[in-house]
C-alpha cells in the first residue's frame, strides 16, 4: 500500500462520505475502497473497533473513527482550527453530529409501525432540540467558523443532507429548515468549489 486508504460501505452517505470529501479537499491522493453489506460481517472482526470508516496509511495502524479521521486530515491539510480552543469547539459540535446519529441510527432497523411512532417522537422532541444546539452554537458564516470550510462542515453537511432529501421516513424533509445557520452550513458545503468537484468526478 503506497497512498492512504479509506473503507467504507458501497453509498455516499454518513462517516465514511464525510471522510471521502476531507481526504479530497485536502488533495490527498487516496484508495475509496468500497464495500458491500454482504462482505461487512466477514471483515468486522478485523477492523479497529468492529466500525466503518477507517484509514489505512503506510507504516502505521489503521486509524478510526470518523472524528478521529477528520480530525487527523484537517489538522494535517489546514481544514481544522490551530487554535486549541476553536478545535475544541469544532470537536464539540462533531459530537453533536454523532449524539444526533445515535439516536436516529437505531430507527432504521425497526418494524415500520415502531419506527414511525419512534420518529415521531424524534421529530416532537429531540431533533428540534438538537437543532436549536446547533444553531446556537453556529458562530461563522458561510461555514461554522467563518469563511473557510473545516472537517465540522463536512460533518454538518452530512447530517443535514440525510434528511433533506426526503428518504428519511416519517420524518419531514423541511425538519432544519426554521435553522438559517445550520442550513446555511449545508448550503455552502454543497455549493463549494471542492465537494462539487468530487461529485463530478462521480
Amino acid at each position: 500500500m503506497n497512498i492512504p486508504k479509506l473503507t467504507y460501505f458501497d453509498a455516499p452517505v454518513s462517516r465514511g462520505e464525510e471522510c471521502r470529501l476531507a481526504l479530497h479537499l485536502a488533495g490527498i491522493d487516496f484508495e475509496d475502497e468500497r464495500i458491500k453489506s454482504g462482505a461487512w460481517p466477514a471483515l468486522k472482526a478485523h477492523t479497529p473497533y468492529g466500525a466503518m470508516p477507517f484509514l489505512s496509511m503506510p507504516g502505521k495502524p489503521p486509524l478510526a473513527h470518523s472524528n478521529a479521521i477528520l480530525v487527523y486530515i484537517g489538522r494535517s491539510h489546514n481544514l481544522h482550527p490551530t487554535d486549541d480552543f476553536e478545535a475544541a469547539r469544532h470537536e464539540g459540535m462533531m459530537q453533536h453530529v454523532e449524539d444526533l446519529r445515535a439516536r436516529v441510527s437505531p430507527t432504521i432497523r425497526m418494524a415500520d409501525t415502531e419506527k414511525k411512532a419512534r420518529r415521531e417522537e424524534l421529530v416532537a422532541g429531540f431533533l428540534p432540540e438538537w437543532a436549536q444546539a446547533a444553531e446556537r452554537n453556529i458562530t461563522g458564516t458561510p461555514f461554522f467558523g467563518g469563511a473557510r470550510i473545516n472537517v465540522v462542515d463536512l460533518k454538518l453537511h452530512m447530517a443535514v443532507r440525510w434528511f433533506a432529501g426526503g428518504k428519511v421516513d416519517h420524518i419531514p424533509a423541511t425538519i432544519f429548515d426554521a435553522y438559517p445557520r445550520l442550513m446555511g452550513v449545508h448550503h455552502a458545503v454543497r455549493d463549494h468549489a471542492g465537494v462539487k468537484s468530487w461529485y463530478a468526478k462521480a
